[in-house]
């Protein structure tokens, strides 16, 4: 099944009416799996639907997220990033590529006994730092500054 007869049926089973708008807003985000932001998403989008808006972008992310098709990834950026893949799982931001990596999590697993009755809506477990590719490259930057200074 591809991304827009998956999105059709997770708009149905939803009872939300699937427009073009919507299936398109959903479909890229269940096969773009990069944790895109609003403006992503209307740049890729743009070229299929031209009357597409900002707007209208916003509002889609905003009844998905509602009706819990969509997660809003909690990253230390300025900008938003969604998430079609509503399971529990963690992120990780690397500040110098601006990547998001998604990872496995026993997150229902993790207790907090300072919110002890507190009602759980949402969980997210994510980490920052950088990530093993940018690592490499900047160790290996690192390292031909090492042997310029050392001439």
């Amino acid at each position: 099944m591809n991304a827009v007869d998956t999105a059709v049926k997770l708009l149905q089973a939803k009872k939300i009416r699937p427009s073009l708008t919507r299936i398109h807003i959903l479909a890229y985000l269940l096969s773009h799996p990069i944790h895109p932001t609003v403006d992503q998403i209307y740049q890729a989008l743009l070229p299929q639907i031209p009357t597409l808006s900002k707007t209208t972008v916003y509002n889609t992310l905003d009844l998905l997220l509602e009706n819990k098709l969509v997660k809003l990834v909690g990253v230390e950026q300025r900008e938003k990033h969604y998430d079609a893949n509503t399971k529990d799982h963690g992120h990780f931001f690397c500040r110098i590529c601006e990547k998001i990596y998604d990872f496995s999590t026993p997150a229902a697993e993790i207790e907090a006994p300072e919110i002890k009755g507190f009602q759980i809506e949402v969980k997210n477990v994510s980490y920052s730092g950088v990530c093993s590719d940018c690592r490499h490259k900047n160790k290996h930057k690192e390292d031909e500054y090492e042997k310029f200074e050392g001439n």
